[in-house]
């Protein structure tokens, strides 16, 4: 899956800032039921198009990094009815934003929950996940089919989850191969379960 390239974004650095903002891609809300606080991260809110990379480390080192450097935090990234064309910020700007982690949030971070990730996404983490990520930050990544299995490892009660992802959550109704739960593709990270979409993806990653 090649990158696309980076935005050269008609906005300022300070309007970009404010966008990602009020859209509020990035929001600290809730804790896990180890009473850990929670990042949620809404990947269909992110302009991709009007955000540069510049502007997505700023934002993050100024605006979101600091509020987790202090106490151990889990991720929830809802990754619902993103678009590679107008969502995804690229391979090359999520290598930055991980390299520009500072070394405690990196410490503090205990898990990620990969909300309705799809074998697309599956696939390209499968791919190219150990380059863009540390191994250590790779193996923390668990994928969440459903939102009903997040909720055995999040306060669903201090949770906003838009209405897109339960809507979603309600279509793989129909699709009974994708409602196997909560998996990683790391041995000993979590129980691995015994379904056909994990196989190939394993064997992908071999």
């Amino acid at each position: 899956m090649p990158s696309p390239s980076a935005p050269c974004s008609a906005l300022s650095l300070s309007d970009q800032l404010n966008l990602v903002d009020k859209l509020e891609v990035f929001k600290i809300q809730g804790r896990d039921k180890l009473g850990r606080k929670v990042l949620r991260i809404i990947g269909k809110f992110f302009p991709a198009r009007l955000v540069s990379r510049e502007a997505l480390n700023k934002y993050l080192e100024d605006r979101v990094f600091p509020n987790l450097n202090e106490k151990p935090f889990s991720v929830v990234y809802v990754h619902t009815d993103v678009q590679r064309s107008e969502n995804f910020p690229g391979i090359s700007t999520l290598r930055s934003i991980c390299e520009a982690i500072p070394g405690e949030v990196k410490e503090n971070l205990e898990a990620v929950y990969f909300v309705h990730p799809g074998l697309q996404a599956r696939l390209f983490l499968a791919t190219f996940g150990r380059f863009i990520f540390s191994v250590r930050l790779y193996g923390k990544i668990n994928y969440v089919s459903r939102l009903q299995f997040l909720w055995d490892h999040v306060r669903r009660t201090e949770m906003e989850i838009p209405k897109f992802a339960y809507d979603h959550d309600e279509e793989l109704e129909y699709r009974p191969i994708m409602g196997f739960g909560l998996e990683s593709d790391h041995p000993g990270a979590l129980p691995m379960l015994d379904s056909p979409l994990y196989m190939y993806s394993t064997r992908c990653i071999a």
